[in-house]
């Protein structure tokens, strides 16, 4: 049986550790889905709409071939649902994060029949985030170091408006 995994996110930008996550799941499942959160929580104003995540994703993992990037504007066990999907993947930095993932995935698995996995990042790229990232772009300062060039260039651009 052929194993799907959705790894969901805001991606505001991909970052070098979003981009290990899923180039190591690329290897371990038979498909993995990319779903780009169309209209993330309140508490986040993202840098970029949602067509041009979903085109700075593609950029990243386009050499993947069993690598899919989509929107998504439902409820997460409702995409998981139509995408057929067996596995939702989750990325943990640290600690920290754990708790919320927890309640996350035991939320999940009563909405739809798919298993919660968390993976790590590789130590280099740990104490990455997408909002630190924004957020040193927007200082001036060089983010070349925890994202993909085009995404590094996307940024300057867009904090230059």
């Amino acid at each position: 049986m052929a194993i799907t995994a959705l790894y969901p996110g805001t991606f505001d930008p991909i970052t070098n550790g979003h981009s290990d996550l899923i180039e190591r799941a690329s290897a371990l499942f038979d498909r993995v889905i990319v779903g780009v959160a169309a209209y993330p929580s309140p508490s986040k104003k993202p840098a970029f709409t949602v067509e041009e995540r979903l085109d700075l994703v593609r950029t990243v993992v386009g050499h993947l071939p069993n690598v899919e990037v989509e929107a998504f504007d439902t409820l997460l066990a409702e995409f998981v649902k139509a995408r057929k999907a067996q596995v939702i993947m989750r990325g943990l930095r640290a600690v920290s994060d754990f708790e919320y993932e927890f309640q996350l995935a035991s939320m999940n698995r009563q909405l739809v029949d798919a298993e919660t996995i968390f993976m790590t990042p590789a130590e280099q790229y740990s104490y990455i985030s997408s909002s630190l990232v924004r957020e040193v772009a927007a200082l001036g300062g060089d983010v070349s170091k925890f994202v993909h060039p085009k995404i590094a260039a996307a940024l300057a651009q867009r904090v230059r408006r």
